[in-house]
């Protein structure tokens, strides 16, 4: 397994850092704390049924945050629907996040979509995607079009432990190893698919040993080592954009938390198991490393963790002060022109408000 840093922030013998200014890896850290703190607020928020739902990454910053950074902007990122750090990381601001969450009327998405289910195609990062495995034939796809176009882009596409049992994983698998396409196969090995441990899913100690069969190349990482992730998505990615084909990563990690707020891990993990993971926490590694080079202390510490506290709950005062999208925007948001049904639809339904008094944009 690939490691820079142990548990303890310490560089291993023989490992290299990636060739990042302080700043750079300062902002990775960042990044990092604002994804856990995010995390953190709205899973109180779902309890407190202020939104409907949400899906945290708790623990699994590193994986999502250091490979992001390998990428250039204009390579796509194909999410599972864990990569919040990911789209923070390309500019997804945190207004846009929480009037997304709330589903409010500044909501890009009129609120017709779920929580936690965001596409930034601006930012090259296409839609958060439920399905299992779905995802990973349309990143091999995106991939396989830059090849044919000429353009040296490349796509990343995340997905779970749990992923790697499905037809789709295995079809993009096969379809982008017979035709080199230079795509990443990122798979965010937390241990568990909901409540499915990872030595159920395969016979195989390695889910990175599994892109041997389908013909390229197979990494395992500390997934809750942010450099060393770097190191291995940009040398990854280095390769496929000089067209040897796709590369599998297995950033080994874990879920300290539920599936999502719908699911409890306490029914069918021990705490123990949770308790060790916890001490391997990506982000009091990345600190830790951080200190010991003279880049950070507890003071800077102390003041980003207010900062970072400030902004959310601003960014949640602003989203639940707006009402809910206009209700016409159910027929005026779905074609580019209005087909005559819709028209009549929108019609019968203003009649309908109008006759109980109830304005058809509130």
């Amino acid at each position: 397994m690939l490691q820079v840093l142990s548990a303890e922030g310490i560089v291993q013998n023989g490992q290299s850092i990636p060739s990042l200014a302080p700043k750079k890896i300062l902002e990775l850290y960042r990044l990092m704390l604002l994804n856990r703190r995010i995390d953190e607020r709205m899973i109180k928020l779902q309890r407190q049924g202020r939104i409907a739902f949400y899906v945290g990454s708790i623990g699994e910053e590193a994986a999502t945050i250091g490979s992001a950074a390998a990428l250039e902007k204009t390579d796509w990122i194909v999410p599972a629907y864990r990569e919040l750090g990911a789209a923070l990381l390309r500019g997804y601001t945190l207004q846009e996040l929480c009037n997304q969450l709330f589903g409010n009327s500044q909501d890009t998405f009129k609120g017709r979509q779920m929580p936690s289910h965001y596409s930034l195609p601006h930012l090259h990062y296409a839609s958060v995607s439920s399905p299992v495995g779905t995802q990973i034939p349309h990143a091999t796809g995106l991939a396989l079009g830059a090849k044919l176009t000429g353009k040296k882009d490349i796509a990343l596409v995340y997905f779970g432990d749990g992923a790697t049992s499905t037809g789709d994983f295995h079809a993009a698998a096969n379809f982008a190893g017979s035709l080199m396409a230079p795509v990443i196969f990122l798979c965010r090995n937390n241990q568990w698919a909901i409540s499915v441990p990872v030595d159920r899913q395969t016979a195989n100690p390695s889910l990175a040993s599994k892109a041997v069969a389908y013909g390229f190349e197979g990494v395992c990482v500390d997934g809750n080592d942010a450099l060393a992730v770097y190191n291995a998505t940009r040398d990854a990615a280095e390769h496929a954009r000089q067209g040897h084909g796709p590369v599998f990563i297995e950033a080994y990690t874990y879920r300290l938390t539920g599936h999502s707020t719908s699911d409890d891990p306490r029914s069918y993990r021990d705490d123990e198991e949770v308790r060790l993971w916890e001490g391997r926490d990506p982000l009091k590694r990345l600190r830790l490393y951080l200190v010991s080079e003279g880049h950070w202390n507890e003071k800077k510490d102390r003041a980003l963790e207010a900062e970072i506290k400030d902004a959310i709950l601003s960014a949640i005062r602003k989203a639940e002060a707006h009402g809910p999208p206009p209700i016409d925007t159910i027929f005026t948001d779905v074609f580019d022109k209005r087909p005559w049904n819709l028209k009549e639809q929108q019609a019968e339904l203003e009649r309908s408000l109008g006759a109980l008094a109830i304005e058809p944009t509130a």
